[in-house]
């Protein structure tokens, strides 16, 4: 097994990475919390990596922290979760967010990532609660609100197009400060925070 991998960022985007090490480049999918904590382009890098074989496919997939990998290994541990949906979801909420929906039961919330049904979610809950909390993992609750599936959205499309996470979400929060309104298309909240009113 490939423990992890250590050489320069030769290429990123919100879903992979390139890592050349040793005159190889390697492929990394990746999480958008992962993606949020990389160097620039031609910094050295190190991604924790879990790898699967398929009988068609190896792939690898990279996280910033042993966090990140603990919770997708703990995701594809579920009946139907493969490592696709396992990334999306790590991708569909932050990391804390995420774990405490699931050691909490928040089905709703769990429902609102992409690709994760009622069903599934509930599958997460039911095979995933004690294990979370074993593993001592799960965060503190907050009392910050949930974002929009909306405002979720738009973070994505502003992190496809280069921003951190973090600065999509503070624009999109001045954008809402700025207009008053709560109730943007997902369209309209990315125009506004590009065209920076």
């Amino acid at each position: 097994m490939i423990e992890f991998v250590s050489g320069k960022l030769v290429e990123k985007t919100p879903t992979r990475a390139i890592v050349q090490t040793g005159g190889i480049g390697l492929q990394l999918l990746i999480p958008l919390s992962s993606y949020d904590a990389l160097p620039a382009l031609g910094e050295e890098v190190t991604l924790l990596t879990q790898m699967v074989v398929r009988e068609d496919s190896m792939t690898l997939y990279g996280f910033f922290t042993p966090e990140e990998r603990e919770t997708f290994d703990l995701l594809t541990t579920v009946t139907g979760i493969g490592p696709k949906l396992g990334l999306t979801a790590l991708s569909g909420m932050p990391l804390s967010d995420l774990q405490n929906a699931i050691a909490g039961g928040d089905i709703k919330r769990l429902n609102s990532i992409t690709g994760i049904g009622k069903k599934m979610a509930e599958r997460m809950v039911v095979e995933l609660k004690d294990k979370i909390a074993a593993a001592g993992i799960a965060h503190p609750l907050t009392s910050s609100t949930p974002p929009s599936s909306h405002d979720r959205d738009a973070v994505l499309a502003l992190v496809a197009l280069g921003y951190k996470q973090q600065d999509a979400t503070k624009l999109l929060d001045k954008v809402k400060s700025l207009t008053g309104r709560d109730d943007h298309s997902v369209e309209e909240l990315v125009r506004l925070a590009l065209s920076g009113k």
